[in-house]
């Protein structure tokens, strides 16, 4: 995973510190929901996505590698992933994602294809 899937490093206007908490969400084809929380933490930058009813009110974990552009001033996140790839995406454990090195596996790899 040191293929930048964690990193923020490829995301286009992003600026260390600012906080993306409830920024809204674009697909590469449309809305998926909002920023609810996120992580700067080397190795481990992601942001959690509140899919609202979109997905039935599932939250997705999207690793930062996953994220495109930023824009402070309109207050949203791209990311380059379609809708199916995110509705699909393993269920997020909100409990044991940051700690459990499997999960962080799965849905590294599950994002990593196509990168």
């Amino acid at each position: 995973m040191s293929d930048g899937m964690w990193g923020y490093e490829n995301a286009e206007g992003h600026r260390p510190g600012v906080d993306l908490t409830g920024f809204r969400v674009e697909a590469a084809d449309g809305h998926i929901g909002k920023v609810d929380k996120h992580s700067y933490e080397a190795e481990d930058g992601h942001i959690v996505v509140d899919t609202g009813p979109w997905i039935f009110g599932r939250t997705v974990l999207l690793p930062a590698g996953t994220i495109r552009r930023i824009d402070e001033e309109a207050r949203t996140v791209w990311v380059g992933r379609t809708k199916d790839e995110i509705k699909n995406a393993p269920e997020y454990h909100h409990e044991s994602h940051a700690g459990d090195p499997e999960y962080r596996r799965t849905v590294g790899g599950y994002y990593g294809t196509g990168l």
